[in-house]
């Protein structure tokens, strides 16, 4: 890890690096996958299946057996406790229906928007280290929520050729029952394409490592929309002597334990913060189950100390973190000067943890500086909009002269005539 001391701005990109590759290093293998699934479909799932997860998958579909079967399988409390995180998901994203409103732009000139939901869409969720059923939660509901017609789930099978019970729990529980077997640049190609047994999908959805980002970046030359960028997991916290140094260094630790290519970030305004964290990491870090993936990725992390809070907060919103927690006397200045992040975390109370699991908010969320121009997951995500106008006779009257004047000036006569062939007839009554 890395202590930097008031760095001047033309050392903030440095410091903001992330370890992701882009696009372009990945393109290469990413293209022949998607070449190999265009021309074989799911005999290229097979290969690739075998080729990185070292399992053979003959039929990707769950059956209705294994779905049912994790009924039983899984724990009753943690039942309880999916279901804990379902309700508040669920509470969080239907609040964020909009009603209908119509505009009277002009005397006779009605407008207005409706929303529609996308008709199908994909969710990968991922598999590897850490099955993530916290993330089909966090898609599914949203997308059922929105009305999708066809929501298609791809998820990495174990070693077993199974899928997590947790993860077919949670899709029973979400009203999913079309889930495959497929992990991969090869998921995102079937989503993107179609097989033989993998229906394309119009939007895909879900967060992964550098090749799902890629992928699914690749996936818009195919006229597929994505959610958003969301690759490797990173957490900046702001903190001050009012924090609790033990909470900073497990909320590090717990963002750094996604994966080796993870990124923990310390904004503090004093050395001895720093110091205090340090020490509880040192501590805390032998405890930890994926204490391997914590020391890599640790070494991504840098520890940076400002003197001033605006300097803190401008490198804040230059690094555009997707989780961000301020934990500071200041909080209020903290949050006013926020121009960029994913979700925020205010108070030594509110872990990013919770916003993980259960708090209602959702953690799809842009990461590599992409919250400078992507929202997280939202219901918006899974829908899109559609706008109407209804003129009447008096409408046209009234914007029609203005209208024609500006075709006029575009050179565009069709459209004019488009309009004085109305006001002709108008007047002619």
């Amino acid at each position: 890890m890395e202590i930097v001391d008031n760095p001047k701005k033309e050392k903030w990109n440095q410091i903001c690096s992330r370890l992701t590759s882009s696009y372009n290093q990945n393109e290469e293998i990413v293209s022949k996958i998607f070449k190999d699934v265009e021309k074989n479909g799911d005999e290229a799932l097979i290969k690739y299946t075998l080729k990185y997860d070292n399992v053979s998958i003959k039929d990707f579909l769950v059956s209705e057996s294994e779905i049912s079967n994790s009924i039983d399988i899984v724990d009753f409390q943690l039942k309880k406790a999916i279901s804990v995180a379902y309700n508040n998901i669920y509470k969080f994203h239907s609040a964020q229906k909009s009603k209908k409103i119509i505009v009277e732009t002009s005397k006779g000139v009605e407008c207005w928007q409706k929303k529609y939901p996308i008709e199908k869409v994909g969710l990968y969720i991922p598999g590897g280290t850490a099955p993530l059923f916290s993330t089909l939660l966090m898609l599914a509901i949203p997308a059922k929520i929105a009305g999708c017609e066809e929501i298609i789930v791809c998820t990495p099978p174990g070693v077993d050729g199974k899928v997590s019970n947790v993860i077919l729990y949670t899709a029973f529980l979400c009203g999913i029952k079309k889930i495959y077997k497929v992990g991969g640049i090869q998921s995102i190609a079937a989503l993107t394409i179609g097989t033989e047994s993998i229906p394309k999908v119009y939007k895909i959805f879900g967060p992964g490592n550098q090749f799902i980002t890629s992928a699914k970046q690749h996936a818009l030359k195919y006229n597929v929309s994505i959610d958003l960028p969301a690759g490797p997991s990173e957490v900046l916290i702001v903190a001050d002597k009012t924090c609790n140094p033990s909470f900073v260094a497990i909320d590090l630790l717990a963002q750094a334990e996604h994966g080796k290519d993870s990124q923990s970030i310390l904004v503090a305004n004093d050395k001895d913060v720093i110091k205090s964290v340090l020490n509880e990491i040192n501590k805390i870090i032998s405890k930890l189950n994926r204490k391997n993936i914590l020391i890599d990725s640790m070494k991504n992390s840098k520890f940076v100390i400002f003197n001033k809070d605006i300097d803190a907060v401008n490198f804040i919103n230059y690094y555009a973190p997707e989780h961000y927690m301020i934990c500071v006397e200041k909080k209020q200045f903290y949050i006013d000067g926020l121009k960029n992040a994913g979700s925020v975390f205010i108070g030594n109370f509110s872990p990013e943890t919770l916003g993980d699991y259960a708090s209602g908010t959702n953690h799809t969320l842009p990461t590599s500086g992409f919250a400078r121009q992507y929202s997280g997951v939202n219901l918006d995500s899974f829908l899109k909009s559609i706008t109407f106008q209804k003129i009447s006779k008096d409408g046209i009257k009234n914007i029609g002269p203005h209208v024609e004047l500006l075709a006029a000036a575009e050179g565009l006569g069709a459209h004019k005539m488009s309009v004085s062939l109305r006001l002709k007839e108008i007047q002619n009554d």
